[in-house]
Formats: structure tokens, sequence, C-alpha cells
């Protein structure tokens, strides 16, 4: 991904809201599911990590990305910004 995709994307995640919090039992694969039928729904989508989770917030956006096949655009501060580009018919088009 070049970086004037991965500013565009962070671009258009500013105005998002918040659709998944992270809690204390980490990532979990109910978790896992809701992020992988969101990102299949959305495409991108924004995460919240809550402060009483106690893992790694990097490690939490690399384990999501890995488990569901998808790229990490941002990490800031407690959330995570997650992109998967839809097969057809894309909003993100490249």
């Amino acid at each position: 991904m070049t970086s004037k995709r991965r500013a565009y994307l962070k671009g258009c995640a500013m105005t998002m809201d918040t659709i998944i919090h992270v809690g204390k039992s980490g990532v979990t694969p109910e978790i896992t599911m809701a992020v992988n039928e969101a990102l299949e729904a959305r495409e991108l989508i924004k995460i919240n990590v809550l402060k009483n989770c106690l893992d790694d917030i990097h490690s939490i956006s690399n384990v999501l990305a890995e488990r569901t096949h998808s790229e990490v655009i941002q990490v800031i501060g407690r959330k995570i910004i997650l992109f998967k580009q839809a097969k057809e018919n894309s909003k993100y088009e490249e």
C-alpha cells in the first residue's frame, strides 16, 4: 500500500465512529468474528481499545489484521484503523 493511499484512508476514517470496543478480555474469537464481519460490510473500520485492556495496542492490531487478512492503517492512542479491500464494488478504489 502506498503512502498516498494510506493517507487517503486515514482521512476517510477521521469522520467515522468507533464500531468495535476491545475490553479487558482482549482479542477473543467473538471480537475477531465481529471485526471480520464489519470489514466485509464496511471495508474501513475504527476500533477502540478500552483502558481496562492490559494487552499492548500494537500487538492487538497486528493479531486482528493477521486473523482477518486486513491491513493496519493507523494506530493512534487507543484507536486502531483497519482496512480490507472488498472483492467487488469497493468504496475505496485504488
